[in-house]
């Protein structure tokens, strides 16, 4: 059996992080056009269109800031003029910040955070839910965390702001599921990305810390791609009847 997302186009949000450019490029292999959304780094943006581009698909690079409601809509706009109204949406873009104990936590952290998971996904349902309803089909996937079912110490800001996310998925699933349009989050564990990789602190099963891995069933980190290949699923027509879940990557460490 073969994933084919062709004739589809994909906007993912922070497309040029760990995690993001692996998820543009596996999505790109199965045939979608991607919209590359970066905030800074226009270098990796450019070099993930050239490499969509070589796989036979369309590719555009567009900037936005995902915390205000404007460049979310210029985005739309310019995406719309380049490859045409996204069929899936990924929302995989947050603001890194230094995580702190709550009472040492600085509050502008809780406002960013809640502002680049939760109002992001509320200003991109705002652009984009509306084509797909009218199309009737589409995906609308959130990347979440572990870290909103573990809630540890110093993940304060983080773990709250992605559990707003996950109410406010859930909300969307049953408003937009009548209009053919799936809702769906992924929620990664601590995975092993490329900054890990080329900075060769790890071996070949992740194992950088031990107090970690002996939490995790399957004994091992995960790594980027098994992430992305959850995207992919819940992007793919083999997803078509499921909507309304958080489906956590993470060998185990959260169970649902």
């Amino acid at each position: 059996m073969n994933i084919s997302l062709k004739g589809k186009i994909a906007l993912i949000t922070g497309a040029t992080g760990q995690l993001g450019r692996i998820m543009s490029r596996t999505l790109a292999s199965c045939g979608a056009d991607i919209a590359v959304c970066y905030n800074k780094n226009s270098a990796m943006a450019d070099q993930l269109v050239s490499e969509i581009k070589a796989m036979n698909c369309r590719a555009a690079a567009v900037q936005a800031d995902i915390t205000n409601e404007n460049s979310t809509n210029r985005m739309r706009e310019k995406i719309k003029a380049a490859l045409g109204d996204p069929d899936i949406v990924v929302n995989n873009a947050v603001i890194q910040y230094e995580w702190k104990s709550v009472l040492n936590q600085c509050p502008d952290d809780f406002q960013n955070q809640f502002d680049s998971c939760v109002m992001q996904s509320v200003y991109t349902a705002k652009a984009f839910l509306p084509a797909m309803m009218a199309k009737g089909s589409g995906r609308f996937i959130g990347i979440n965390s572990e870290c909103s079912a573990q809630c540890s110490a110093k993940t304060g800001a983080y773990a709250t702001a992605k559990k707003g996310m996950d109410g406010l998925y859930r909300v969307l699933a049953n408003e937009a599921g009548a209009k053919g349009v799936t809702v769906n989050q992924v929620a990664p564990g601590w995975v092993i990305s490329d900054k890990e990789r080329e900075s060769k602190t790890i071996d070949h099963r992740g194992f950088n810390d031990l107090s970690y891995i002996k939490m995790v069933p399957l004994a091992r980190r995960g790594t980027d791609q098994e992430v992305a290949n959850v995207v992919l699923f819940l992007a793919s027509d083999l997803a078509s009847f499921v909507t309304g879940v958080c489906i956590p990557v993470s060998g185990g460490n959260v169970m649902v």
